[in-house]
């Protein structure tokens, strides 16, 4: 593919991310913030991931669908992703729920777009890719949208496979030796199994290439369908398999970061997933490199100083192991292993900070100790807390604690009520 046709397909494409859930699983996290909001990685969100992808890609008019407590998301996206150029017609537009279609909210992710099509008549783009804000992965959409135009497809699904175990939350489709879906169930209670590896599934990672015209048809057809569920997975795209061309792509063909040949993708929609995740980062080789120029991540960015670690005393030096440490960061005579501290996170002396992600703005006093913690943000912990050394103990001062014994503490949870104006 010429540089001039792919500059083609990705100027004729517009991008509508839906962005709108509340990631119910993710705990007292979503509180007050939509998932896509949520802090990830030292110094980006979540959403920052598909936003860049869509950047890096070519992918350059952009749509962000929200509803649940949008006000961080918008936030973060009107100052963050404000650097493309308009005067090429470049730009991310934040698109709040107005109910364009009665008085209801979006009752599903194709009713999400469908009460947005206005956008698609303002544009009048060839091809539409609809991305979900809420996961972890690098990924070059143009060369989906090759392979979308290529096969002549009218609608292209991304697809991985994954165990059966985990099968049962995706859409699980099935394909046929050139590549088309001959059949889509989402989220089957028992999923079919791939005939070259039974123990995993062919699944949808909801992220499509529609062609405008047909998605337009579509969604005004299903809209009025008093039985559907207005979603891609239940009634879109199983409705079109029969008379329309549906392929699969394969996420490893344009995964930008493959790790022992196997792609990374994460759905960090639980406490536990999105500690773990957070965690990698902090390894020696992490299994998702930040680190490659090019293909950056991209994100807003606060004017602050170096992280910076003091002191060298015997009893009070300042040191840390395999951490992430961002901009602002001051650990004052205080050790912080295998964490991910966020921007201007003030450590006092004498604490240990071990297995804990914590999020922008938060202060923790001296002598605390924190072991597999999530503290959010703006948090205020006083001289000699302690967190995370016992789940019980955590559970009964109000404490989230998972299965896995991850401790998540809020500024609520601590009596720290905080207005959300001043929460980014």
């Amino acid at each position: 593919m010429t540089f001039a046709s792919k500059n083609h397909l990705t100027d004729r494409t517009y991008a509508l991310v839906l962005a709108g859930g509340r990631g119910s699983r993710l705990r007292q996290l979503t509180n007050w913030r939509a998932k896509p909001a949520v802090p990830f990685g030292g110094k980006f969100t979540i959403i920052d991931f598909a936003l860049s992808n869509c950047v890096n890609s070519g992918v350059r008019h952009i749509g962000v669908l929200t509803q649940y407590k949008a006000q961080s998301l918008i936030h973060h996206i009107e100052h963050g992703w404000s650097f493309l150029a308009a005067s090429l017609g470049e730009h991310v537009d934040v698109v709040p729920a107005q109910q364009q279609h009665g008085e209801s909210w979006y009752s599903g992710t194709a009713n999400a777009v469908y009460q947005n099509l206005h956008i698609l008549e303002r544009v009048l783009p060839e091809r539409v890719l609809i991305l979900g804000g809420d996961h972890i992965y690098k990924m070059d959409y143009s060369i989906m949208l090759a392979e979308h135009a290529k096969r002549e497809a009218e609608l292209t699904v991304a697809c991985l496979e994954v165990p059966l175990a985990q099968a049962t939350e995706f859409g699980v489709m099935t394909v046929d030796d050139a590549g088309r879906v001959v059949a889509f169930e989402e989220k089957p209670a028992q999923p079919q199994a791939l005939s070259h590896r039974p123990t995993h599934a062919l699944v949808s990672m909801g992220i499509y290439v529609f062609e405008t015209e047909l998605l337009t048809s579509e969604l005004e057809r299903d809209a009025v369908d008093p039985y559907s569920f207005h979603d891609f997975g239940k009634n879109i795209i199983p409705a079109l398999l029969n008379q329309h061309r549906v392929y699969a792509h394969r996420f490893e063909d344009s995964c930008v970061n493959m790790v022992d040949h196997s792609p990374y993708w994460r759905d960090v929609g639980t406490l536990d997933a999105y500690w773990e995740a957070n965690m990698d980062l902090a390894s020696v080789v992490p299994e998702l490199n930040l680190y490659d120029e090019d293909w950056p991540i991209l994100s807003q960015q606060r004017q602050l100083p170096p992280a910076k670690i003091v002191f060298e005393d015997e009893d009070r030096r300042g040191q840390a192991f395999n951490a992430l440490l961002s901009s602002g960061v001051i650990v004052s005579g205080a050790t912080v292993r295998r964490s991910v501290l966020f921007s201007n996170v003030r450590v006092g002396e004498g604490s240990l900070i071990e297995d804990s992600v914590v999020l922008p703005d938060v202060h923790v006093g001296c002598g605390v100790n924190l072991r597999r913690t999530i503290i959010d943000n703006r948090c205020e912990l006083p001289d000699g807390f302690s967190a995370g050394l016992d789940s019980v103990k955590d559970r009964v001062r109000g404490f989230e604690v998972t299965e896995r014994g991850i401790t998540l503490i809020t500024a609520e949870m601590l009596g720290q009520r905080l207005h959300q104006a001043t929460r980014h």
